[in-house]
């Protein structure tokens, strides 16, 4: 059976339109259209990356550049991709981009060392190995059907987040390039916006060292040679192949379904290789330095000062596309006075065991990367956050231990026996005190953010809001102590702790908010 489904002209991307509705187009119409959608929206966020990632490389590889700043805004300005330059580039490499060519099958390569196997396994959200379902209830022993849109999209997943495992060779599976740590990439007003807020000076050395024949995967003849961990440069790392994946079509020639595909270790990518989408943070307990990774205890907007931390006071590494856009914005190539924003995708895993996905927009004022001042003052209010976190925890711990031992009212906490502090510190999380007080202050941030470069009183309201959310925190964990005369006693001590800890976070205040 013949089978055809090439990516260029089949509709596969899920895009979004300025109105909202979603439309799958084809990789050309994407292009072509870029300017009158909103952006992508993929089943997952990895899909969604996946799928940003593939068009950044496409572009990337058609311009061979931008080069330069000033080529940069000369795309910028031109407001749409240019016809000729992206067909022509498509038309040229057009059989690299089919799913199903019999020689080159687009991000695919054979292994005759695996027996073909369900494409459950290949679908990061499905049950499947260590993985439990996560938005889908497929099972490897029921297996799944792909259709070639929706096998297209799982093969650049597959190919930019796989992790680490057996993989029933000698050779074990890989993370991909995208596998750990979140991933951030600048929003514009339209996805030609987006697409090219993200396209990086290439090549150039900050983005990643590029050899003369960087190339992507579709433009070489077998991308698997030479064995490499080192890419030869920013194309080459934008389509690494991290896996052998072959997608075997079945039924209809003209609209066929994948339902089986073989995988084997593809490139073993070298630890040391920093991706210029991630946040690297210095490590405390040793030299070097770890990605940011999402967590389910820890929002994302509360490391805001590393992110926009450009000139590394803290020895942090911001993504490289902040800093790209900081330096248009410095060169008065895009207004300063807009507000971006930001997407952050990825996933939270345990090993090789995935927790779950997740896909964060915040807004990025430009001054925050320019005003050394501005950062300084995010930086205490993000601090004075965690200051007033701590003291709503202990407030918090003294309810629960008065609740679980109320003789030990009068004690300090060190004189208290270990079991009923262990006790009192299990309830505290069973209560979920710092979650709810993290989850009241995401939105007054959000608006703090963007206020605080042009009304300096916006520091006040978010003093505000720090009170009412520890207040509020410790008044439902006094709800869930209960009524007895016990659990009102604790209420009022642990009232009492608070309200001295906030007077001395913010003196400014004469009136504390309503008692419990």
């Amino acid at each position: 059976m013949t089978c055809s489904y090439n990516l260029i002209d089949r509709n596969w991307i899920p895009c979004v339109r300025m109105d909202g509705r979603l439309e799958d187009l084809s990789l050309r119409e994407t292009l072509r259209q870029a300017q009158d959608l909103r952006g992508l929206q993929g089943d997952s966020p990895l899909e969604t990356a996946a799928i940003y990632r593939m068009l950044l490389a496409m572009l990337h590889s058609a311009l061979r550049g931008p080069r330069s700043q000033s080529e940069w805004v000369r795309l910028w300005d031109c407001g749409y991709w240019q016809p000729d330059l992206i067909n022509g580039y498509l038309e040229k490499w057009s059989s690299r981009f089919d799913l199903f060519d019999p020689d080159r099958p687009f991000y695919q390569a054979a292994d005759a060392r695996v027996k073909p196997k369900s494409t459950v396994s290949l679908v990061l959200d499905m049950a499947s190995g260590n993985n439990a379902s996560l938005f889908d209830h497929h099972t490897e022993a029921v297996g799944a059907i792909l259709s070639p849109a929706k096998a297209a999209r799982t093969l650049l997943v597959a190919q930019s987040f796989s992790l680490a495992g057996l993989s029933g060779l000698e050779q074990k599976f890989t993370d991909g390039p995208w596998g750990r740590g979140v991933i951030f990439l600048v929003e514009g007003q339209t996805l030609f916006q987006t697409l090219c807020l993200n396209l990086l000076r290439y090549p150039h050395e900050t983005v990643l060292p590029s050899q003369p024949d960087d190339r992507p995967a579709w433009e070489n003849e077998d991308p698997y040679l030479p064995a490499r961990q080192i890419p030869r440069g920013y194309l080459d790392y934008l389509t690494w192949q991290n896996r052998r994946i072959l997608l075997i079509p079945e039924g209809d020639g003209a609209s066929p379904m994948v339902s089986e595909m073989t995988m084997a270790p593809g490139l073993r990518l070298d630890a040391s290789i920093r991706d210029p989408m991630k946040l690297f943070l210095a490590s405390k307990k040793e030299e070097g330095y770890f990605c940011m990774r999402f967590s389910e205890d820890r929002a994302l907007w509360r490391d805001s000062a590393s992110l926009f931390g450009l000139k590394g006071s803290h020895g942090n590494r911001p993504p490289i596309n902040f800093h790209w856009i900081a330096e248009l914005a410095e060169k008065g190539s895009l207004p300063q006075e807009q507000v971006y924003r930001f997407m952050a995708l990825g996933m939270a895993n345990d090993q090789a065991k995935i927790e779950f996905f997740c896909e964060e927009h915040m807004p990025m004022p430009l001054e925050y990367l320019e005003r050394d001042d501005l950062l300084e003052q995010l930086a205490a209010s993000l601090e004075l956050a965690e200051q007033t976190r701590f003291w709503l925890k202990a407030a918090a711990q003294w309810l629960a231990l008065l609740v679980i031992s109320p003789k030990s009212d009068g004690k300090r906490w060190q004189e208290v026996d270990r079991i009923s502090r262990d006790q009192a510190e299990k309830l505290t999380v069973h209560w979920n005190v710092e979650r709810f007080y993290w989850q009241q202050l995401e939105i007054p941030f959000f608006q703090f953010l963007e206020d605080l470069p042009e009304h300096p009183e916006a520091l006040q309201t978010w003093k505000e809001s720090l009170r009412k959310a520890a207040w509020a925190a410790l008044e439902q964990a006094a709800e869930f102590a209960g009524t007895d005369a016990a659990a009102l006693k604790a209420s009022v001590c642990a009232r009492g702790s608070l309200g001295a800890s906030l007077k001395q976070l913010f003196p400014d205040v004469q009136k504390e908010e309503a008692s419990l």
